[in-house]
């Protein structure tokens, strides 16, 4: 018998987990580092080699926001769920049962009260987590409480977009969401309140042509895209070749789109200047 077969390996003992959590690095889109998730929290979501602003979850930016991090959700009406029976290789209904799971939310949109720079202020915020931040009826209606609220509070409203468009699996109801939600901005505009529309990535679609681009005030993170139809599509349809940088946030404002391109580090303050010139708040 060959010795080999009476050599016994010793045992050796693991010292890794048997379990590597898949969210411990995030690779940053523009630049392609490995960042690790626990400093790109603490950087706000900034990718360290490069500046690129990798999108924020909602908690995050209202705690950023609000003094103090404290804030108070505002409870939205609960609507039928797939009020066109919708499917395609999945139910609809099925579709929203797993965003709910994974964003622990009710639909793309939160609502949210405190203060900002000591000015009690309503913010509305799409996440893109949630079916790309896509506008369906429960987000059309949270848009319109927080214009009501706001109105009924003599409160400034400040809407924050991350958004592909339109629902599809509402079909025809997720387009007159715009509308809808253009006639709650014009509430506030009659009675002489500020809305600001904080532009972040993706602000495009249904979103795009309806309230987000409706702001006493436009501003939009650095290197965000903003636009209506893609890119690619708006190049097949007109057969040219578009500008270098075109539906930047940097290149709007060059071009009147936009009023202010800001690090994210840099939005309350300059959120705080805004409200206060718009309120005209002298102390």
């Amino acid at each position: 018998m060959n010795w080999i077969a009476d050599f016994v390996r010793p045992k050796i003992k693991k010292t890794t987990s048997k379990e590597i959590a898949d969210n411990l690095w995030t690779k940053c889109p523009e630049c392609g580092q490995m960042l690790f998730s626990k400093e790109l929290e603490k950087d706000f979501y900034i990718c360290s080699f490069c500046g690129h602003h990798l999108r924020l979850p909602l908690k995050n930016r209202f705690e950023m926001l609000f003094d103090e991090g404290k804030y108070k959700n505002l409870a939205l009406p609960k609507l039928v769920d797939d009020p066109l029976s919708f499917k395609d290789s999945k139910k609809y209904s099925d579709r929203l049962k797993s965003y709910r799971r994974l964003t622990k939310n009710d639909d793309a949109v939160l609502v949210a009260c405190g203060n900002i720079g000591k000015i009690k202020t309503v913010v509305a915020a799409l996440d893109f987590t949630f079916m790309g931040g896509s506008m369906g009826t429960a987000v059309g209606e949270g848009i319109v409480k927080a214009a009501e609220f706001a109105t009924k509070t003599s409160a400034p409203l400040v809407i924050i977009s991350a958004s592909g468009g339109a629902r599809m699996q509402e079909g025809i109801l997720s387009l007159m969401q715009m509308a809808r939600t253009t006639a709650a901005i014009n509430m506030l505009k009659e009675k002489n309140l500020p809305y600001i529309s904080v532009l972040t990535d993706p602000t495009t679609g249904g979103v795009s042509a309806s309230f987000a681009m409706l702001g006493d005030i436009h501003m939009a993170e650095k290197g965000c895209i903003i636009g209506f139809a893609g890119a690619r599509v708006i190049e097949q349809t007109i057969r040219e070749t578009l500008p270098e940088g075109f539906q930047k946030a940097e290149y709007l404002q060059k071009h009147g789109m936009v009023d202010i391109v800001f690090e994210r580090t840099e939005l309350k303050d300059k959120l705080v200047k805004v409200l206060r010139l718009l309120l005209n708040k002298k102390d």
